[in-house]
C-alpha cells in the first residue's frame, strides 16, 4: 500500500510545521456580517435597501436608453459595492459601541490610523483610582496627548504630562485631544478622523528627532486598568471592507 505523504522533515529531523491557512476575503466579509448582525438586527434590511435602490436606478436608466439588460449588468457591481459600504460602516459603528466606555478604548481607535502617526502601546499617565488615562502619539502635527475621562479629572494628568514634555521638547507643538461625550470632547467613533485632520507643523526630520527625545524620556510601566486590551480590540477595517 502506498504511504501517506508527510511533511518534509526539518534539519533537526522533526516534521515541518504547516503554514497557516490563508483567510479568504469572503470569509472576512462573512465574519464581519455575523459580528455586526449580532448587534444590529437592521443590517440585512439596510443592505438590501441600498442594493435594491442602486439596481432600480440602473434599471430606470436602462429603460430610458432601451438597454435594460446591459444596465442591469453594469448596475450589479455598484449595488454590491453599496451593500458592502453599508456593512463596513455599520460594522465600524458596532465595534466602537462595544468598546466605548472601557479603559483603553481611545488607544484602540487610534490603532486604526495606519500612516503618519505612531502611538505608545501603554498610557503615559494613569489615575489608578478613577482609571483615567492619557495616551501619547507623535506625528507631523506634533506630540499628541489623548485623554480618557471627564474634563475636570483628566486636566491634572494632562497638565503634568505637558510640563514633562516642555522640559525636553521646547518649541515642539503639543496637541491635546480629550476623548469622550461631554462638551468639548471628541466622541470615540470620530477620534481617528479628528486626529487625521490635524494640520502638519513638523517636517519628517523633526518628527524623527522628537521621537528620539521621547524614547530617551521613556514612559511609565503600569498595567492598563481593567478593560479592553487596545492591541486586541482595534476595529478590523480590512475585514469590514471585505479585502
Amino acid at each position: 500500500m502506498a504511504r501517506k505523504k508527510t511533511d518534509a522533515p526539518t534539519a533537526g529531523g522533526a516534521p515541518a510545521t504547516k503554514k497557516p491557512k490563508k483567510v479568504r476575503w469572503y470569509h472576512q466579509v462573512a465574519q464581519a456580517y455575523r459580528m455586526t448582525y449580532a448587534r444590529d438586527r437592521n443590517l440585512p434590511w439596510l443592505m438590501l435597501a441600498v442594493f435594491a435602490a442602486i439596481l432600480a436606478v440602473a434599471v430606470l436608466i436602462g429603460a430610458w436608453w432601451g438597454q435594460i439588460v446591459y444596465m442591469i449588468i453594469i448596475g450589479l457591481p455598484f449595488a454590491l459595492l453599496g451593500a458592502m459600504f453599508v456593512l463596513a460602516r455599520r460594522a465600524e459603528r458596532a465595534q466602537y459601541t462595544e468598546i466605548e466606555g472601557q479603559a483603553g478604548a481611545s488607544r484602540a481607535a487610534l490603532g486604526t490610523i495606519r500612516r503618519g502617526w505612531s502611538f505608545d502601546e501603554e498610557p503615559v499617565a494613569v489615575d489608578p483610582k478613577t482609571q483615567d488615562l492619557v495616551f501619547r502619539g507623535l506625528g507631523r502635527p506634533g506630540v499628541l496627548l489623548v485623554s480618557e475621562g471627564p474634563p475636570h479629572r483628566v486636566k491634572k494628568l494632562i497638565d503634568a504630562e505637558q510640563r514633562k514634555l516642555s522640559r525636553i521638547l521646547s518649541g515642539v507643538p503639543v496637541v491635546v485631544v480629550q476623548c469622550g461625550n461631554e462638551e468639548g470632547q471628541v466622541p470615540l467613533p470620530k477620534l481617528a478622523r479628528h486626529v487625521q485632520k490635524l494640520k502638519p507643523r513638523l517636517t519628517k526630520a523633526e518628527v524623527g528627532e522628537v521621537g528620539k527625545r521621547l524614547t530617551a524620556l521613556g514612559r511609565i510601566r503600569m498595567p492598563i486598568p481593567k478593560g479592553i486590551d487596545p492591541n486586541r480590540a482595534r476595529p478590523d477595517r480590512k475585514g469590514m471592507r471585505g479585502r
